[in-house]
């Protein structure tokens, strides 16, 4: 249960500070803390380089009232777990066959390459917690085959005008998400990066 409610107190967190996370002269303005009882980092300061991918040429970062608003990089490390996410949204004046094209060659560094199609926008990131460690070592290893399935990358759904691109594992991955720009021309994307870990490993 505390491993469940950490997730969504941090995931919480970090929809929230980009709406705060600037001075009044427009910097950004990061969250750190560290604690015997782990280390946590919010802030705004995302971009497709933390996400472990390059930035297609001539895109920009996508427009709103905030101009990091649409930026999440937030890691939460500690004995029992960690996790790390990065989200940073862009804009191009190009289709999005082109995007998707240039990132699926891209994403081939990190392992086979999903396709999927959602109605989901760019950048919104389901968590599952399905590597939970057991205090019943019997039961891991029932259980280590179905947690191993669990990893495998997997449409969610497979239909509607969002292309997702995903290539790692459930707990190490990279996702690159376009859809047809709102007003009719050039294209949105967002660049997302998850890694999570049990009591064992590293991110």
């Amino acid at each position: 249960m505390f491993r469940h409610l950490s997730f969504a107190l941090v995931l919480s967190a970090t929809l929230v500070l980009p709406g705060y996370a600037q001075d009044s002269g427009g910097q950004n303005k990061n969250l750190d803390v560290r604690s015997p009882v782990g280390d946590l980092h919010l802030g705004s300061d995302a971009d497709a380089r933390k996400a472990g991918l390059p930035l297609y040429p001539g895109a920009r970062l996508k427009s709103g009232d905030d101009n990091n608003k649409n930026q999440a990089n937030l890691s939460l490390l500690t004995d029992a777990f960690g996790m790390k996410l990065v989200v940073a949204s862009y804009e191009s004046d190009d289709a999005p066959g082109k995007i998707i094209d240039f990132y699926r060659d891209k994403l081939k560094k990190y392992g086979k390459v999903l396709e999927c199609h959602s109605h989901k926008h760019g950048g919104d990131v389901e968590m599952r917690d399905d590597d939970a460690d057991s205090d019943d070592d019997k039961t891991d290893d029932k259980n280590a085959n179905k947690k191993q399935e669990s990893k495998v990358l997997k449409c969610d759904e497979n239909s509607g005008p969002v292309v997702e691109l995903k290539a790692g594992t459930e707990d190490n991955l990279h996702v690159v998400s376009v859809e047809p720009h709102d007003a009719g021309k050039g294209s949105t994307f967002a660049l997302v990066y998850v890694h999570t870990r049990g009591k064992r490993g590293e991110i």
